[in-house]
């Protein structure tokens, strides 16, 4: 019989540490997870109640003005109130929407696999094409092979289109350029270009994080969570990415995606 060679004191150790390290990794998902579970469902009914009961707040608000006609000043306040009431509820809804779709995109398993980034992005553009006809779309067709978790990378690309499209809808003739260019060191830069209103790109540092937007809401519609849901599964992957904008110059978002091996 062969004797068993002793595991050394320092390995133990740190195989203990390691396993330690792991279970608090497990309690703080586990925190995590609750967390989510109160912000993607006990905080609706509030939202809920908010968003029901403002439109009968109005509906008193005009009857009491009908009964009141004197009252007509503060009625009109109170309508304005009530609007501003539930708008606000339904942004804080779209909010939790974002922000709970970015934390399952950040928990889920990455199942990576080589595929064609082309003929993702098709998938995507085909029924924008029919949403938005006004649009012109520039789209390669020769394929793109990356290494990738095929919902996320669609998650972000996803988010992008509709980006270019939004920011570029004011314009006489819009247009969306999809592109791909490879790099000297291996990999491409996956590119979503549009000639809509851009920004100052000197203001895009805080760009990536959570509700942060470059435009005012009355201009366009949007919580700030689509490039945060960008630059959460770029970052799962080991890319990066970057913007490049002027005002009223259109807007370039880039991925610097690894190759597929």
């Amino acid at each position: 019989m062969h004797a068993s060679i002793p595991v050394p004191a320092t390995l133990e150790a740190a195989l203990a540490l390691i396993v330690q390290q792991q279970a608090e990794l497990d309690r703080l998902h586990a925190t995590h997870e609750a967390w989510m579970r109160a912000v993607a469902h006990d905080l609706r009914a509030p939202l809920r109640h908010v968003v029901s009961f403002a439109p009968l707040l109005q509906e008193s608000v005009e009857e009491l003005a009908v009964a009141a006609p004197q009252a007509g000043y503060a009625a009109e306040d109170a309508r304005e109130f009530a609007a501003t009431m539930e708008q606000s509820a339904r942004k804080m809804s779209a909010m939790l929407d974002g922000l709970a779709h970015i934390s399952r995109t950040s928990r889920a398993a990455l199942h990576l696999q080589v595929l064609d980034w082309v003929a993702l992005v098709q998938a995507l553009v085909q029924p924008l094409q029919a949403q938005h006809p006004h649009v012109q779309w520039v789209v390669p067709n020769q394929p793109v092979w990356v290494m990738a978790d095929a919902d996320s990378l669609r998650s972000a690309m996803q988010a992008l289109l509709d980006n270019a499209i939004k920011f570029s809808a004011t314009q006489p003739q819009p247009q969306v350029r999809v592109e791909a260019q490879p790099l000297a060191a291996g990999g491409w830069r996956l590119a979503v270009q549009d000639n809509g209103v851009g920004f100052d790109d000197s203001r895009a540092q805080g760009l990536g994080e959570l509700f942060q937007r470059m435009h005012r809401e009355t201009e366009f519609a949007g919580v700030g969570c689509g490039l945060a849901l960008v630059q959460t599964v770029v970052q799962r992957h080991g890319a990066r990415w970057g913007v490049q904008s002027q005002v009223q110059a259109g807007c370039t978002v880039y991925l610097d995606w690894p190759a597929a091996v």
